[in-house]
């Protein structure tokens, strides 16, 4: 049964747009930035602790989804665009 529901979930992820994707992807670079910029905070040890496992959590969900989501043709698309703006920019 449980292997039926994840088939689904990963069904449904597969079939959503490479936009969509690739906005799963920024929430999870924002995500692991939040997780070690709040470490520069003046709050107590075990807040930050709390708060790191809580963003880094939050990260590597999005991080997992978006590869889903993306799936090996959608990430070899991000790296080609990745690199076409990388070239513009040093014209």
């Amino acid at each position: 049964m449980a292997n039926g529901i994840m088939s689904r979930i990963k069904q449904r992820l597969k079939s959503m747009s490479f936009k969509t994707g690739v906005i799963i992807a920024i929430t999870c670079v924002i995500c692991y930035a939040i997780s070690f910029g709040q470490m520069l905070l003046p709050l107590p040890a075990a807040t930050k602790g709390v708060l790191w496992a809580a963003f880094f959590g939050l990260a590597k969900t999005f991080q997992y989804t978006a590869l889903l989501i993306l799936g090996k043709i959608g990430i070899s698309r991000l790296k080609k665009a990745l690199r076409l703006d990388k070239s513009a920019n040093r014209s």
